[in-house]
């Protein structure tokens, strides 16, 4: 048969189409089976971590990774049965993910430090944290940042590259916590009846602990004041109520026992201040 000049023969091309159809067919089909099988792998692999108590953001995390690099397989499975050449593909693709990689090296900084902070737990959802200078609650975690609100109800979001290398206090992982207030008295006061009143004082708080008891010890000899430094134990929930009461009950305790809190005191020593007064007494007792 010729067409426009040219010579075809129906067989071949009759059988060249068939082929193509059943290479492109089958492709299809190993396409669509291959995304079923899959979606029920990520399925199985979804029950198997919430079987295994694993963190919501760690585990949607690795179902979506886990459904991608299948999707992968699958498209390169279907695309070499057309005849299209998958190491160059693959190559391509190694490239990118190579090109992505250097251009977000920061993110994926951020990225591979929220995997360990979810994993490892130092903190979760709800903890009351001190991170680098920022202290609050920390509200939702995810594998980029971290976010946290103060107590004046400011959002912080701290990037998890910057957690991994800060030391991170978690004031709420153990269930109780001491309270540590210093109050300073005059050198003239009665230091055992400033002891045993601070003492009395901390002993009635209903939120104070009975074990451990309460403790006050003299911790430093200052240049206005004695001070007398509380140690008492309170639950995590109670800590920052206890510590106002016992602020407020120590300064009405005090009072009502005579006890000064002093103010800062200095004394100034003036060079030639005896003489100068010396003289202006002189001249006056003259002029008298």
């Amino acid at each position: 048969m010729e067409f426009f000049g040219f010579t075809i023969d129906l067989a071949t091309l009759t059988e060249g189409t068939i082929t193509v159809l059943s290479k492109v067919v089958l492709a299809i089909i190993i396409f669509i089976v291959g995304k079923w099988l899959a979606s029920k792998l990520v399925k199985v692999a979804d029950k198997v971590m919430q079987r295994s108590h694993l963190d919501d953001t760690v585990a949607s995390f690795l179902s979506r990774l886990l459904n991608g690099v299948l999707l992968v397989f699958v498209i390169l499975a279907a695309l070499s049965k057309v005849g299209v050449q998958t190491t160059s593909v693959v190559a391509i693709l190694g490239g990118a993910a190579l090109a992505v990689g250097l251009a977000l090296k920061d993110q994926l900084s951020n990225f591979a430090a929220g995997v360990l902070i979810v994993i490892f737990r130092p903190f979760v959802r709800g903890d009351y944290v001190q991170i680098s200078s920022y202290t609050g609650t920390v509200t939702d975690i995810t594998l980029i940042n971290t976010h946290i609100t103060t107590t004046n109800n400011h959002d912080v979001i701290i990037p998890n590259s910057d957690i991994s290398t800060s030391a991170v206090i978690n004031y709420t992982s153990l269930p109780n916590r001491r309270v540590d207030i210093t109050v300073g008295v005059g050198y003239d006061a009665n230091i055992k009846v400033a002891k045993e009143v601070l003492l009395a004082t901390a002993k009635a708080n209903p939120l104070a602990f009975t074990d451990p008891e309460p403790v006050v010890r003299v911790t430093n000899l200052g240049d206005n004041s004695v001070d007398l430094t509380l140690n008492v134990w309170t639950s995590n929930d109670d800590w920052w109520a206890m510590q106002c009461q016992l602020l407020e009950e120590f300064k009405i305790a005090l009072d009502d026992n005579n006890i000064d809190i002093p103010f800062p005191q200095r004394k100034i020593h003036v060079s030639g201040l005896n003489e100068l007064v010396s003289t202006e007494t002189k001249q006056v007792t003259t002029d008298s």
